[in-house]
């Protein structure tokens, strides 16, 4: 029986392009598959703007049974497979993740809702500078700031036109709130988080990790929100050790 293949989920406004430094340290031994979200790099939107519509497309394209690797909105989407379908999703690893992208009085790790409603609204009516925004803050607090937002221009969808479906998944970020959802996932879960991440902090991570039945959280010191852009050798050493388990 050959082991199960791994499924890279990629974050907003990006193309799987952006997993490849990931890929090159991950080797062959295993079959990766970088699926493209909803409406991104040419796939087909999802039927709402929804955390639910958006896993429901992303599982129609899976095979049928997988570890999902998520980061950012593709960890969100891997935590609602992984509890809506375990028999799909044999194990988890999430990077950069968080179950609720805006912050409230009983969830202060994450991003003042002005600031996210203020995204959503900026990309309405400027594509561009809102895209370049984000992506910067991917980059705050890692050493290696220069190479990841190197990698993530190289990888990041056209901002030049407004996009239906980046806009879509913009609403899946402010909407999402996958808290009560943690103690229905069982599977094996690895967290990676940045000690630098400002835009889904890491004591997201730490309270994500309490609430998981099976959960483990290292935490890479000097990154920001794309850890295995600037330490794919730890990431993929992280990654197997979860997969060989």
């Amino acid at each position: 029986m050959s082991p199960a293949p791994l499924v890279l989920l990629h974050g907003w406004a990006m193309r799987p392009t952006v997993w490849a430094p990931l890929v090159r340290e991950l080797g062959t031994d295993r079959e990766i598959i970088t699926l493209a979200l909803p409406g991104h790099d040419g796939a087909s939107t999802a039927a709402s703007p929804t955390v639910r519509a958006w896993s429901d497309a992303l599982l129609a394209r899976m095979p049928p049974r997988a570890i999902v690797v998520g980061w950012s909105l593709g960890a969100m989407l891997a935590l609602e497979l992984a509890a809506r379908h375990p028999q799909r999703v044999a194990s988890l690893v999430l990077i950069g993740a968080t179950p609720r992208f805006v912050a409230a009085a009983d969830w202060p790790c994450a991003l003042p809702a002005e600031t996210v409603s203020a995204f959503v609204s900026g990309y309405a009516t400027a594509p561009e500078p809102t895209l370049r925004r984000f992506l910067a803050l991917q980059a705050v607090g890692d050493s290696a700031r220069r190479r990841v937002l190197s990698v993530l221009e190289d990888s990041r969808e056209d901002g030049a036109v407004w996009n239906p479906a980046l806009a879509d998944g913009l609403t899946v970020l402010a909407d999402v709130d996958l808290r009560a959802a943690l103690g229905a996932i069982t599977q094996p879960v690895q967290l990676i988080h940045g000690d630098g991440d400002t835009l889904m902090p890491v004591d997201a991570a730490r309270a994500m990790t309490g609430a998981l039945s099976n959960a483990r959280l290292d935490v890479i010191e000097a990154c920001g929100h794309a850890p295995f852009l600037s330490s794919p050798g730890a990431c993929a050493t992280l990654v197997r050790r979860l997969a060989n388990a």
